[in-house]
């Protein structure tokens, strides 16, 4: 039996083309990734995306290379790889400039810091090295940003003698500001080992209190609670692991790595693990299973003790 037919009228022909996305079911991966990406984390997908390009750039210029040798491309050169370099480039700027507020979080860390600190003294005084680390790091890493883009330039009047007659001028070397930006950036990364290893001390101690404190076991909720304290621990590890070779060779004027490869590859461990670490923050809460309701012991639903067992 065929269909009734249905004139296209203005109000179908708008429900089909304007409301084609009336057919597209919600999606919760999709949900999550505004979620994410609404966070301050959320440049660290760009930050996969950018070291991924830059794992890939040598492998392209590699086989347009060993191309050309076999006499099937005109000119060593890949023109893909080029492509990707610069859009690789152009992340890792806009990630620099995306930071460009990234005093205002580290004013609020150090300013809850004192007003709710650590469990132990070590990790208070561990923690204010890395807040003031971070404020000399940012104002030296936007200085940088700026004047490479000509936005500020290599020679200013000091301040010193803005009142005087004679104005003097202040150079400014870009370079040594980059340098000296990661080196606090360094630090910062030095002294979060030694927060990790307080922060695993006090896991330890938390874990074995715990299982003091019940002779039958843990909890299942309180095995989850220590697995994802262990999670979040082993996940700064390999964060601070990756980033650790890095600030040590952009701190060095003539590097540590000869290939640029390695900064490639220990970037994007560090970026995916960033990344790991605040897609599950920015993940929603697991709906608990419906608690058991308590039935009311009357004589039709006790079960009689079974005297033959």
């Amino acid at each position: 039996m065929s269909r009734p037919y249905k004139p296209l009228t203005s109000a179908r022909l708008n429900d089909t083309i304007l409301g084609c996305f009336a057919h597209v079911k919600p999606s919760e991966t999709l949900d999550h990734l505004v979620r994410y990406l609404g966070t301050w984390s959320g440049s660290e997908l760009l930050q996969v995306i950018q070291y991924v390009l830059k794992l890939v750039v040598p492998f392209l210029e590699l086989r347009a290379r060993l191309q050309h040798r076999a006499g099937l491309r005109a000119a060593p050169k890949s023109t893909s790889a080029d492509s990707y370099s610069k859009f690789s480039s152009f992340i890792g700027d806009s990630r620099t400039l995306w930071r460009i507020w990234g005093l205002l979080p580290i004013f609020q860390w150090l300013i809850s810091l004192e007003r709710s600190p650590p469990a132990t003294r070590k990790l208070l005084t561990i923690e204010r090295l890395q807040g003031w680390s971070m404020l000399a790091y940012y104002p030296l890493e936007h200085l940088y940003y700026l004047g490479a883009h000509g936005i500020i330039p290599a020679a200013v009047t000091s301040p010193f003698s803005l009142f005087s007659a004679k104005k003097t001028k202040l150079s400014l070397n870009f370079n040594k500001i980059a340098l000296w930006s990661t080196r606090f950036w360094a630090a910062y990364v030095f002294l979060h080992f030694a927060h990790l290893v307080e922060d695993r001390k006090l896991l330890k101690l938390r874990h074995t209190s715990m299982r003091k404190a019940k002779a039958s076991g843990l909890s299942v909720e309180e095995k989850e609670e220590m697995n994802q304290r262990w999670d979040a621990f082993w996940s700064e590890v390999v964060i601070n692991m990756g980033y650790l070779p890095l600030t040590i060779h952009w701190s060095m004027e003539g590097g540590l790595f000869r290939n640029e490869t390695w900064v490639a590859v220990f970037g994007l461990v560090a970026a995916v693990a960033s990344f790991r670490t605040g897609w599950k923050a920015t993940a929603l809460p697991r709906a608990s299973p419906p608690a058991k309701k308590e039935v009311a012991e009357t004589a039709e639903n006790v079960v009689a003790y079974d005297v033959t067992s």
